[in-house]
Order: C-alpha cells, then sequence, then structure tokens
C-alpha cells in the first residue's frame, strides 16, 4: 500500500509538471529542443548500422576500399540531408512559438496554479540528501537569430536582407564549476553544430570565379538566394552564474541556470559543406529551386568569438567570426550573428 502511494504521488507530479510547463514559452522550446535531439539520434543510429553493413561486405570482399569509402560518404550524405530536413520542420515550429511569445499569446505560468505536495519523513526515511547538482553537469544547448557579413568593417548597407538572414545552432555542453565552495565562475565546454545563412538583396547570387568568389546579378528574378555555410565548432567560455548557493543544516547546496548567467569566448572548428539554393520561374512560369553544393573557396577551417547573457535557460547571444568567410577575396567579410540561446539541463 505504501509502495502504492509513493506511485501515485509521482505519477501526480509527472502530469502537473507536464501541463504547466506546455504553458510556457521555456517548456515548449525545450520540447522541441528534445525533439531535435531525438531525430539526430536515430538518423545517427540508422547511419551506423548502414556503415557496417558496408564494411561486411568489405570484409567479404565485395567491395573495394575505394567503393566501401565511397558508399560510406554517400550515406553520410544522405543521412546530413534527412537530418536538415527534419530539423527544418522543428525550426519552423519554434519560429511559430517566439512569434506567439512576441504577440502575448504566451504567459508565464500563473502560480497560484503551482501544485505543492508535501511528503512525509517516512516516505524517503531511508534517502540520502542531495548537496545540490554535481560538480559538472550537461546542458542541451538551442540557438537561433539574424546572421550578416561585415564588410570593410561595418555591417551598414549590407549586400545580404538583415532580417531574411539566419542563423541556427544546436549542439551538447558540459558546465564544470571551477571553485568547490564556490557556484560564480564555471567553465563551459562541448560541441555544436553551426548552420549560418546569408541571403543575397537584389536578385544577386555567389559566382566561383577562381581563387576568388564573387556576387553578381542574376539574368532572371530570384525569389530566393540563398548561401547556406554549416560547421562543426568547439565552443569554450567562461561563465558566470549567479545563482546563490544555498546553506541547510550546515551544508552548501549548489544549482545552476536559476539567475542571471554571463558567459564569454570563443569557438572554433571545421566547415562541413557550403550549398546556394535559387528560387525563381523558368520561360514557362514553372516554380524552380536550385541547389548547388561546393566549396565557393570558403575558408574550410573557422574561429571566432561569442558571448550571451540571460537569466536561467534563456540568453542573447552574440557571435563573430575573426575568420572571412572566403579565403582569397580582395574584401575580408566576416560572419556576425545575434540571436536567442536555450541552455536546458
Amino acid at each position: 500500500m505504501r509502495n502504492f502511494k509513493i506511485y501515485l504521488v509521482v505519477f501526480v507530479c509527472l502530469i502537473a509538471n507536464k501541463m504547466l510547463s506546455q504553458e510556457s514559452f521555456e517548456g515548449r522550446a525545450k520540447e522541441i529542443a528534445s525533439k531535435i535531439d531525438a531525430v539526430v539520434k536515430e538518423e545517427k543510429k540508422e547511419l551506423k548500422v548502414e556503415v557496417e553493413a558496408v564494411n561486411e561486405q568489405l570484409a567479404e570482399g565485395k567491395l573495394t576500399n575505394e567503393e566501401a569509402d565511397e558508399k560510406k560518404k554517400v550515406l553520410a550524405e544522405s543521412r546530413a540531408n534527412a537530418i536538415e530536413t527534419k530539423v527544418a520542420k522543428l525550426e519552423e515550429e519554434l519560429h511559430v512559438l517566439v512569434q506567439e511569445k512576441v504577440d502575448g499569446k504566451i504567459q508565464n505560468i500563473d502560480t497560484s496554479k503551482t501544485i505543492t505536495i508535501h511528503f512525509s519523513k517516512d516516505y524517503f526515511s531511508n534517502k540520502k540528501r542531495s548537496n545540490g547538482e554535481k560538480r559538472t553537469t550537461s546542458q542541451f544547448v538551442f540557438a537561433f537569430g539574424v546572421n550578416n557579413l561585415i564588410t570593410n568593417e561595418q555591417i551598414a548597407h549590407s549586400d545580404f536582407k538583415y532580417w531574411k538572414s539566419h542563423f541556427y545552432e544546436w549542439g551538447f555542453t558540459y558546465n564544470t564549476r571551477v571553485l568547490k565552495e564556490d557556484n560564480l565562475l564555471h567553465f563551459k565546454y562541448g560541441m555544436s553544430l553551426m548552420y549560418n545563412n546569408i541571403r543575397s538583396t537584389d536578385s544577386r547570387y555567389f559566382v566561383k570565379n577562381g581563387a576568388q568568389t564573387d556576387l553578381v546579378a542574376s539574368s532572371v528574378h530570384l525569389d530566393e538566394s540563398r548561401f547556406r555555410n554549416v560547421y562543426v565548432m568547439v565552443p569554450l567560455h567562461l561563465e558566470f552564474d549567479f545563482t546563490k548557493k544555498e546553506i541547510r543544516d550546515e551544508a552548501n547546496y549548489f544549482k545552476t541556470h536559476k539567475s542571471l548567467r554571463v558567459g564569454f569566448g570563443g569557438y572554433a572548428g571545421f566547415r562541413v559543406k557550403s550549398k546556394q539554393i535559387l528560387c525563381f520561374d523558368d520561360a514557362s512560369g514553372n516554380g524552380v529551386e536550385q541547389k548547388t553544393k561546393g566549396n565557393y573557396n570558403v575558408n574550410d577551417f573557422n574561429y571566432g568569438l561569442s558571448t550571451y547573457v540571460g537569466y536561467r535557460a534563456t540568453s542573447v547571444y552574440l557571435k563573430y567570426d575573426l575568420k572571412p568567410l572566403f579565403e582569397n577575396n580582395p574584401v575580408d567579410q566576416n560572419n556576425i550573428s545575434l540571436g536567442l540561446r536555450f541552455d536546458f539541463n
């Protein structure tokens, strides 16, 4: 009977928390982030199975090393495209969610609806007390916002649309408290996948011209001209977390992401792929979407500076590439991004 009461209480808590979290912006954003995480894990799992099948064919002599490498490359690209397609739908959900927040359709949780359940000492008399969070915790990170290129050390009069050029970033981080008995300073590190998209103005698009890459005018009207670069990055930050420690029974209890947070640092990594997407109408009036992959003389290695400031899980996020986008163009153009960042424990 006692066990049944415990299960019933836990069940009520889960249902209550679920109902409340769905009402909040942070809860719904976290749900979308979880979906993105699930998509990536599932596609990686399927890719692992496919690669193992190729390795078996290689071991049986049915494929040469070159054929096996090429087949693995095709499989990896296919799964990457699948992730990109599925994540794009979830990104649209997030756009709608943000717009609802801006329009005031999503309100903060009413504290009058908070459900409090009191447990008797008998329930947990044999349980050890927790000393707050572990010294090292992990988070799922998702960020999005506007993106552009700084040209001649200025962003004014840009060749790229300000509000329609976007960036997305998702990944995982570890957060380690630097001092054992002080909660202020943390070292944050991990791995992220960054998508930088820029949309040019005036029906222009990029053309590779030898060692340089030029932005040229199109002979037809372009409904969309988007240039996307995808990077694998390792971000490193020093984070100041102003969450106060609690003292209970002469013991220190530490929590993170419960108050104001400020982070300073940077990132470094490599380019995974570049793609240009052009949308226009042909001579017959039919809509055409043209996707072209290539390196476009984009620097394969990238690094930059980043900072964020926020409260709890949500932060305003700024990052700037110190490495120019293109390798040998006469004028350096550096990517800059500004948006929202979510660190979900």
